[in-house]
């Protein structure tokens, strides 16, 4: 596991110095801003007043105090909202958007995912905001886009995932009794998400020449079009509706789980050459020199005969022989892990896939986030802060941002304006 996170060290990321408001919530905005937190960047979450992130609510599990109880802090929000600080305000009052737009005459970007006019209706939008500052960088993220005959609709990641077309590819073939299904985590939030930094970081560099910044326009929707890559691509070529084959591929056989003698198992045979490694290891060699099997295409347009034999072969050994035999071979084989197993993985720890913060409302001291993915040689990707509570940093970012002295933030917390969080009522 990476080490515990320390709020008081100095970013040290490639974003250092960036700084960034965050206006959104839920999951595909979060997922972009803790991706440039993670690389240095100063995130300014936004969150509602007495309320915050909707992924507050959406839980169990819940970390857990010190009597057992659960926490306002649940699985989902801690999973998106690292290196961020938390300034918790009430939008609908005129004091509150004031705030809003004064972090914004300094921040380099923004992003938001209000319903379409929703930020413009508080003078919050892009037009209003790069008057104020013409270098900044503002993303609005929403289910289908600012135009088209959809762009007032509400967007979620099911909605995406359905209307998209994903699910029509994944799940199990008809003719197994299959029904199209949803991808087992918001996935089309997490990409548009990962869309969002890419652009956010692109428009960051094009600043660097024109000196201004610029308005960006992203979907759920249009995302999951984006990545329907190959399937996508291979309709728009034939136009021959592709269809949900259960684990298989496409267009590479065979590429499947098979069974073992004691479950089942992963093989992912990519070329002519492992398949015949495969044939061989199995004691059949002669399968691999069939004019029906013997190249990928051919393959392709005998998949039910390729598997039958392959299913036949693979169920005479139990899944650790298998491993045994085709790893040093170079055939593409591997487990089907359940999430703790995946974690259990000594790959996982060599990678550092478990980051531990220290957090005051968890019950042993610590909450867990799962690493960033990036490694870079020079500037790795920092975790110096946990994910906030709600309101937890208003009265600093007030101060370190604006300037306000604790008087002028009491009466704005008086007001109903500025919620200082569960910490300072605490306190």
């Amino acid at each position: 596991m990476a080490d515990r996170s320390d709020p008081a060290a100095a970013p040290t990321g490639p974003l250092s110095g960036i700084l960034v408001l965050d206006l959104s919530r839920i999951l595909a905005g979060p997922t972009a801003t803790q991706l440039l937190g993670d690389l240095g960047a100063d995130i300014i979450k936004i969150e509602r007043f007495g309320v915050g992130d909707d992924t507050r609510r959406w839980g169990p599990p819940f970390l857990t105090d010190e009597n057992g109880r659960e926490t306002a802090e649940s699985a989902y929000y801690l999973a998106a909202n690292r290196n961020k600080r938390s300034l918790a305000l009430d939008l609908s009052k005129p004091e509150g958007q004031d705030i809003v737009r004064a972090i914004a005459a300094k921040a380099d970007m923004a992003i938001e995912n209000f319903k379409v006019g929703g930020a413009a209706r508080m003078g919050l939008d892009y037009a209003a905001l790069s008057t104020i500052n013409p270098k900044l960088i503002y993303a609005s993220v929403t289910g289908y886009g600012q135009t088209g005959p959809l762009a007032s609709h509400a967007g979620y990641d099911f909605m995406a995932q359905g209307r998209g077309g994903i699910m029509s590819v994944t799940g199990e073939a008809d003719d197994k009794g299959g029904t199209p299904q949803k991808v087992g985590v918001g996935i089309a939030d997490v990409m548009t998400g990962m869309y969002a930094a890419v652009a956010m970081l692109a428009a960051l560099q094009g600043r660097s020449v024109s000196g201004r910044g610029q308005y960006i326009d992203l979907s759920l929707f249009d995302t999951q079009l984006a990545w329907l890559i190959n399937q996508g691509a291979s309709f728009l070529m034939s136009g021959d509706t592709p269809i949900r084959r259960g684990n298989g591929h496409p267009t590479i056989v065979p590429y499947n789980a098979f069974p073992a003698s004691d479950g089942m198992f992963i093989l992912a045979i990519g070329n002519d050459g492992q398949f015949a490694k495969f044939c061989a290891a199995a004691g059949e060699p002669g399968i691999a020199t069939d004019p029906r099997f013997a190249t990928n295409a051919a393959r392709v347009r005998n998949r039910d005969a390729v598997e039958a034999n392959v299913a036949r072969l693979t169920a005479q050994r139990t899944r650790a022989e298998w491993m045994a035999v085709l790893a040093p071979l170079g055939v593409p084989i591997g487990p089907i892990n359940t999430i703790p197993e995946a974690f259990a993985e000594p790959q996982a720890a060599a990678r550092g896939a478990v980051v531990t913060h220290d957090h005051p409302a968890a019950a042993d001291g610590i909450a867990r986030t799962i690493g960033n993915p990036i490694k870079m040689s020079d500037t790795p990707v920092d975790y110096r802060r946990r994910p906030p509570m709600r309101g937890e940093h208003s009265r600093e970012v007030l101060t370190e941002l604006l300037g306000m002295d604790d008087d002028a933030i009491d009466a704005l917390a008086k007001a109903g304006v500025v919620d200082l969080g569960d910490l300072a009522a605490k306190g």
